[in-house]
């Protein structure tokens, strides 16, 4: 269905339509994962599968007591299973999508870098290129630069806080949010989580990297920008105007909105995967393979909570 301004949304009850979860019966160390079925549309003979890549997002990790729906400790080994099975798939690259780790109680520092550090390890099992996105509670009691200092980004410069990459003739792009209206970094938790936008310096970066390709774009942040309310970029109208203006992007790829969501703006696919943390036992995690087709059409497998999309080029 259609708002007011002619943007489709998409609640829960909608993408069940797409497709149905079901157990994944195999003698594997993967059995039981919950994923969508394929539709005949992914079937088709003439379409392949140019690139494969995982999505992952809102682990906050920390060695804490659960906190209402928020299982912290549990996020190791939830990513320990997302990590082996994108392993099995030999997924292209695998890009988290945010909120990383969290902090304790009380707040430290130390600590909070050791959390950091834990869940890193996890993630660089994954056996191929993988990248990270600045979330909100990576910034809670550390800077963007001990955040950086910490995590690999395959093939981008040390410290770089929104950057792009090549991979299979696609282009992607990393956008940070972190920045309160004044243009100043989220640091050591002086930030208000709903104040999240993109400062103009990056506005003109993502303007001239856009221009610079000629290749189709995805590209992945944490906060959401298909709409507006807490969970959104402020400016997020200002950076959709630019990816539009590409004819390039096909899609874009967000988090920090633990219920999952969807809209369809301009005929950009703008899809919000659920959150890692939130739920306890394996049933309750939260990933996804995303499939680029050579006719630009996308299709995202979910795996346990995670949902599932066929997203077609208009």
């Amino acid at each position: 269905m259609k708002d007011e301004k002619g943007i489709v949304k998409a609640h829960d009850a909608d993408w069940m339509v797409t497709r149905r979860d079901m157990l994944k019966a195999s003698g594997s160390a993967l059995a039981g994962l919950c994923m969508g079925v394929p539709l005949a549309y992914a079937d088709k003979t003439d379409r392949k599968a140019e690139l494969r890549f995982g999505i992952v997002t809102d682990a906050h990790y920390a060695d804490r007591a659960a906190g209402g729906a928020r299982q912290y400790r549990e996020s190791v080994a939830k990513m320990t299973e997302c990590v082996t099975l994108m392993n099995e798939k030999n997924v292209d690259f695998l890009i988290e999508l945010g909120d990383f780790k969290d902090q304790g109680k009380p707040v430290d520092e130390t600590t909070t870098l050791r959390y950091l550090e834990t869940i890193e390890k996890t993630f660089g099992q994954f056996e191929g290129p993988r990248y990270h996105v600045l979330g909100n509670h990576d910034m809670d009691s550390i800077s963007k630069e001990q955040f950086l200092a910490r995590v690999g980004n395959t093939g981008i410069k040390q410290g770089s806080k929104h950057y792009s990459f090549d991979s299979k003739g696609a282009h992607f792009v990393v956008l940070d949010a972190n920045y309160d209206a004044g243009g100043l970094d989220y640091d050591h938790g002086k930030f208000n989580w709903t104040d999240a936008n993109i400062p103009r310096e990056e506005l003109d970066w993502l303007k001239t990297d856009l221009a610079a390709t000629s290749k189709p774009v995805i590209a992945f942040v944490h906060q959401q920008l298909d709409g507006k309310g807490s969970h959104y970029i402020k400016n997020a109208d200002q950076v959709r105007n630019l990816l539009q203006e590409s004819s390039q992007v096909l899609a874009v790829f967000q988090g920090h909105n633990h219920a999952g969501h969807y809209s369809h703006i301009e005929n950009i696919h703008y899809y919000t995967l659920k959150a890692m943390v939130d739920g306890t036992g394996e049933k309750n995690s939260s990933y996804a393979v995303v499939e680029v087709y050579n006719d630009h059409s996308i299709v995202v497998t979910g795996y346990r909570k995670a949902v599932s999309r066929e997203m077609k080029k208009a």
